[in-house]
Order: C-alpha cells, then sequence, then structure tokens
C-alpha cells in the first residue's frame, strides 16, 4: 500500500527505542479518535515471539497496557503464558494493526486506522530480528500479512494453518464477541490450541538463539502459496 502523502515518513534509521518514542509520540490520527491518541504497543529487539492484534480497545487505552481486557485473558490461556512471560518484552512483541483505539462503531470496536501499518509497521518489523513465531489474530493482521495467502474467510484461513509454516500462526481473534465462532468450531480448541502451545513454548525456549526465519518466514509462505494458485 503506497504512503499517503499527507503522512510523515517514518523513520528509517535509528535503535528500537527511539523508534518505539516516536511511535508513542504519533499524532497523525487525532483528530480522527474519540479518546484522542495514545498508541499502545510493547516490543523489545531479543523478542522471539510476535503478537500481530487489531487495535486497542477502550479499556486497553485506559491502561495503556496491551491487551489488558478479557481478550487479553483468553490470549494468555491460549498461549499458556502468565502475565510475568507476556509483558516480557524481551520476549514477546505485542504489536496491534492500529495503535490507537479507534472508537465504537454499531456492532463493536471501528477497525484499526488504516494509517498505522504503512506508516510504522515494516519499519518496527525490521527492529525485532529475533522473532521465530508470528500470531496473527484476526482478519486485519491475516489480511496484511498473508495478502493473497489468506483464505476466503477468516475460518478457513484457520484452518489452513499448516500451509503456513512453523514460524507463522493465524488465529481468531480472542475476543468474547467470537464466543459463537468458538462454540461452533470445536476443531479449534482440540487441534490448534495445543499446537500453539507446543510453538509458543518452542520459541520461547529458543530466545536469543539466532533466528534464521523470523518475519521472513511469514513473508516465505505467503509467497510460497501465492505461486502455487
Amino acid at each position: 500500500m503506497p504512503r499517503r502523502p499527507d503522512l510523515p515518513a517514518a523513520p528509517a534509521c535509528g535503535d528500537l527505542d527511539s523508534l518505539l518514542a516516536e511511535i508513542r509520540a504519533c499524532r497523525v490520527c487525532a483528530d480522527a479518535l474519540p479518546l484522542g491518541p495514545r498508541p499502545v504497543l510493547q516490543a523489545g529487539a531479543g523478542a522471539s515471539i510476535l503478537v500481530v492484534g487489531q487495535a486497542p480497545g477502550a479499556r486497553v487505552h485506559a491502561s495503556g497496557i496491551p491487551w489488558d481486557d478479557a481478550s487479553g485473558a483468553r490470549l494468555r490461556q491460549w498461549m499458556g503464558v502468565d502475565d510475568s512471560v507476556f509483558y516480557d518484552a524481551s520476549r514477546i512483541a505485542l504489536v496491534p494493526m492500529g495503535f490507537c483505539y479507534p472508537g465504537r462503531g454499531k456492532s463493536g470496536d471501528l477497525p484499526p486506522r488504516s494509517e498505522c501499518a504503512p506508516l510504522w509497521l515494516d519499519t518496527l518489523l525490521a527492529r525485532l530480528p529475533g522473532i521465530r513465531l508470528t500470531l496473527l489474530l484476526g482478519q486485519y493482521a491475516q489480511r496484511r500479512f498473508l495478502g493473497r495467502a489468506a483464505r476466503a474467510s477468516l475460518t478457513e484461513t484457520v484452518a489452513a494453518c499448516a500451509d503456513y509454516g512453523p514460524g507463522c500462526m493465524p488465529l481468531p481473534h480472542p475476543s468474547p464477541r467470537n464466543q459463537g465462532w468458538f462454540q461452533h468450531h470445536p476443531w479449534f480448541a482440540r487441534d490448534l490450541l495445543p499446537l500453539l502451545r507446543e510453538r509458543v513454548q518452542a520459541a520461547l525456549a529458543a530466545h536469543g538463539a539466532p533466528a534464521p526465519q523470523g518475519i521472513q518466514a511469514v513473508r516465505e509462505a505467503k509467497a510460497s502459496i501465492t505461486r502455487a494458485e
């Protein structure tokens, strides 16, 4: 997606801490945000797991802590980790598609703001060289990272988890609003959650070791599936 001409260029150099400070100071969407800008994310240069979500909800906006809500509690249960591991930025990066709370719509929160990803995402990911496992939560993350390799529906994409390689897992969003989906697709908890926990533990165990795949593994899986279509 080309960068809108009215958006400032993301920094091309500098360390991760400097980049995070710039992201947290971003005011590009200030006029469109009902509660004002408050970018919420977590990242450390040594992180081995990348969790890509949608956008902070109102509770997360208030606390400034990523996944500080019912969705986060379920996500931690899925992953088999406690707060001390989940909120350790040196292990797990928590990066939403939109960094600020976008406001409410008729049926829930609005989609992530479209400005964030083209402005910041690639620059941020380039500073996370140790990523071994990328979790794509919901359609917004899956469409961005998988592109044409994503299936026609979220259910099909999640069910095709094996096609994306061991370094990438597309998942439904853990929101309580998706309770019906979880009930109608029991294979997810039965078959995929044990695999998710296994991959999470493997990525955490390898923390600090060189990660030759990282984000590149997601891109290669995307390219491979696209070529096969």
